[in-house]
């Protein structure tokens, strides 16, 4: 399998990955005071944002390199 071909999967599974679940979010432990044996420390939930937009460049570029990986071959 070519490399083009390769990364063009993956692009399009990216993009269908992005689309389908809109965005990832992860929890961070952040220390809010620090005095001496004493700490106290929150923990913030965070969201990352996929734009559709940027979804959609990837599996367009996916397929784009897939085309271009097969007519390689031939």
């Amino acid at each position: 399998m070519k490399v083009a071909t390769l990364v063009g999967l993956v692009l399009v599974v990216l993009g269908v990955v992005g689309f389908v679940t809109g965005g990832f979010s992860f929890t961070r432990d952040k220390t809010v005071v620090d005095a001496g044996p004493v700490q106290v420390s929150a923990s913030e939930k965070e969201s990352v944002p996929i734009s559709p937009i940027l979804s959609g460049i990837a599996v367009i570029g996916g397929i784009a390199l897939i085309a271009v990986g097969a007519r390689g071959k031939a």
